[in-house]
C-alpha cells in the first residue's frame, strides 16, 4: 500500500489534520487507497490543538487495530512514522521533535559565544521587537521559542533548519518508497508554517545532496501537494500581543510573492484556501494561553484538499530531476456565500461526497448515543453472533477508544456551527427526521416520521445479510452499511 506523508505544521497544521481524520473516520477514503502518516512540527509542545489532534489520531489508530481495513467507517490505516520500521528506536509519535525550543532564541545559535562581528550581524538580520507572555516589548534576539515563533518567520526558519538533520527526517527517508506520495499543510499568515513549509520542501527535494539518506532518489522525484492557508478568521486586538490582524494580509503578499518563484515551482500540486469573511473575532493568544482554537470550516475544506491530491492520478504528478512536469494549482470555492453554511450552499462534489459520509456518521453517533441501551440484548442485530451486548459497552474499544472519538467528533460539529463563518450541517439536539439542515426525511407510501424503532427494523435487515469476524467488526460495518442505507432512502443522498 503506498503511503502519504503529511507534514502537518502549526496550530493550522494541526487542525487541518483534525478535519481530515474526521472526514476518514466517516468513511471519506482515496480512490488510490493511501496509508496516511501524519507528522506534526509544532514548538509549541502545549498548544492544546495540537493535544487535541493527538488524542483523536490515537484513538482512530486503536479503533481500526482492532476493526482492520474494510469498506466502512475508519477504513482508511492511520499510522505513526515509526511504526513503519519495528526497528527504530524513536518510540511511536505523531510528533516532530524540535529540539532546544525551551531556550531564547539567540541561545539556540550560541549568540553570546559569537565573536563581535558576528554578533552584529545577528543584531542586524533580527533587529526589532516583539511582545512576550506579559506583554512586554523585547528584542527578537530574546523570544523564547516554547510557544512558537508568535509571527516571526525569519526567526523559524533558523530553528526549523535543523530538519534535514533529524532522526524522524532520516526515519522518513528510509521508509519512502516509490510510489509514495508527501503533502504539506501550513498557513502563510504566521510564524511556524510560513517558516516550515518552504524548508521542508527544499530538503525533499534537494535529498539527494543529504548525507546519510536513503531513498533519496525517491524523494527527490516524489509527488509533493502542499495546502497554503490564507488569513481566515478575526483576532480582538491586543497590545499585550505580537500577533495582530493587520499584519496577516502584508506578511500573505510577501509569502506569496516568495513562493511564486522559490516554492510553486517545486510543487506537483498546490491548493489555496482561505476566508475574508469578518466574523467574531477569537481570543488573541501568541500562545502562552495554550492556543486552543474552534475549528473553522476552512480547515474541513483544506482537509478535503489533501483526499482531492490523493485521487490524482499518479500520470499527473510525474517529477523528473526533482522538477515537476506539470504543475496543478486550485483553490476551494462554496456555491452560495452564506453567514452560515449547510450542504446545498457547497459544490456538487463536496455536498454529495461530504454530505453522505458526515450525515452516516453522525446517525451513528446519536443511536450510540441515545438508543443503544434500550436495544442491546433484545433486538436481532444485537443477538445474533457476534453479540453486541452489556459487557462489550463496557470494554475498551467501545467505552474509551470508540466513544472518545466520537465525543472529539461531536466537539467538532459544534465548533463549526458556533464559529464566523458557520458550518452548520445538523440539528443535533432534535429527532432523526430534522437532524439535516435543509433535507427532511422523505416520508414514504403511508406517511410517518423516521425514528429508531425504525432504523433498529432496518439493522436488523441488514445484519443478516453479511458475517462479522468480531463484535468490533460487527459494530462498525453493520452500522456503516445500515446508514448508508437510510441516508441514500430518507435523506436523499
Amino acid at each position: 500500500m503506498a503511503k502519504l506523508f503529511i507534514f502537518g505544521i502549526g496550530g493550522t497544521g494541526s487542525r487541518v489534520i483534525k478535519s481530515l481524520v474526521m472526514l476518514l473516520a466517516a468513511g471519506m477514503k482515496s480512490q488510490n487507497d493511501f496509508e496516511v502518516v501524519p507528522i506534526i512540527i509544532d514548538p509549541h509542545k502545549d498548544n492544546e490543538d495540537l493535544k487535541r489532534t493527538i488524542s483523536i489520531l490515537s484513538n482512530y489508530e486503536k479503533i481500526t487495530e482492532k476493526v482492520g481495513l474494510t469498506n466502512g467507517f475508519f477504513n482508511t490505516k492511520v499510522t505513526t512514522l515509526q511504526a513503519l520500521d519495528p526497528n527504530n528506536n524513536l518510540g511511536g509519535t505523531y510528533t516532530f521533535k524540535l529540539k532546544q525550543v525551551s531556550n531564547k532564541f539567540k541561545d539556540y545559535f550560541a549568540y553570546n559565544s559569537l565573536n563581535d562581528e558576528n554578533k552584529a550581524f545577528a543584531d542586524l538580520l533580527f533587529s526589532g521587537k516583539s511582545i512576550n507572555a506579559h506583554g512586554t516589548a523585547i528584542d527578537l534576539l530574546d523570544i523564547p521559542m516554547d510557544i512558537g515563533f508568535v509571527g516571526n518567520p525569519n526567526i523559524g526558519s533558523v530553528v526549523l533548519n535543523q530538519f534535514k538533520d533529524s532522526e524522524e527526517f532520516k526515519d522518513f527517508a528510509n521508509n519512502f518508497s516509490e510510489g509514495d506520495r508527501v503533502f504539506i499543510i501550513s498557513s502563510i499568515f504566521g510564524g511556524t508554517g510560513a517558516a516550515g513549509f518552504p524548508i521542508i520542501l527544499k530538503n525533499i527535494r534537494n535529498a539527494v545532496n543529504i548525507a546519510g539518506i536513503a531513498n533519496s532518489g525517491f524523494l527527490q522525484n516524489s509527488s509533493i501537494g502542499a495546502l497554503t492557508v490564507l488569513p481566515y478568521f478575526n483576532i480582538e486586538g491586543s497590545d499585550d500581543s505580537p500577533i495582530k490582524k493587520s499584519d496577516f494580509i502584508e506578511k500573505t503578499k510577501a509569502a506569496l510573492g516568495y513562493y511564486l518563484h522559490n516554492v510553486n515551482p517545486s510543487l506537483n500540486a498546490m491548493y489555496y484556501v482561505g476566508d475574508d469573511f469578518n466574523g467574531k473575532p477569537w481570543e488573541n493568544d501568541p500562545g502562552n494561553g495554550g492556543q486552543r482554537n474552534q475549528a473553522h470550516f476552512v480547515e474541513l475544506a483544506g482537509a478535503l484538499a489533501v483526499l482531492d491530491f490523493m485521487n490524482i492520478p499518479g500520470d499527473d504528478l510525474q517529477t523528473h530531476d526533482g522538477k515537476p512536469v506539470n504543475g496543478i494549482f486550485k483553490e476551494y470555492g462554496i456555491k452560495e456565500d452564506q453567514r452560515s453554511l449547510s450542504f446545498e450552499h457547497l459544490s456538487d462534489s463536496s455536498n454529495s461526497e461530504l454530505g453522505k459520509s458526515l450525515i452516516q456518521l453522525t446517525l451513528f453517533k446519536k443511536y450510540l448515543d441515545e438508543q443503544l441501551n434500550f436495544s442491546v440484548d433484545k433486538k436481532v442485530w444485537s443477538t445474533d453472533t457476534p453479540k453486541i451486548d452489556k459487557p462489550f459497552t463496557k470494554n475498551q474499544f467501545f467505552a474509551s477508544n470508540l466513544k472518545t472519538f466520537l465525543i472529539h467528533y461531536t466537539q467538532w460539529l459544534k465548533e463549526l456551527e458556533s464559529n464566523s463563518r458557520a458550518f452548520a450541517p445538523f440539528n443535533l439536539n432534535t429527532d432523526l427526521s430534522t437532524l439535516v439542515n435543509g433535507h427532511p426525511v422523505k416520508k414514504g407510501f403511508f406517511g410517518g416520521k423516521f425514528d429508531y424503532d425504525k432504523f433498529d427494523m432496518e439493522l436488523g435487515k441488514v445484519v443478516k445479510k453479511d458475517s462479522y469476524s468480531s463484535s468490533e467488526q460487527k459494530l462498525i460495518h453493520l452500522f456503516f452499511a445500515t446508514t448508508g442505507s437510510i441516508v441514500s432512502e430518507k435523506y436523499g443522498f
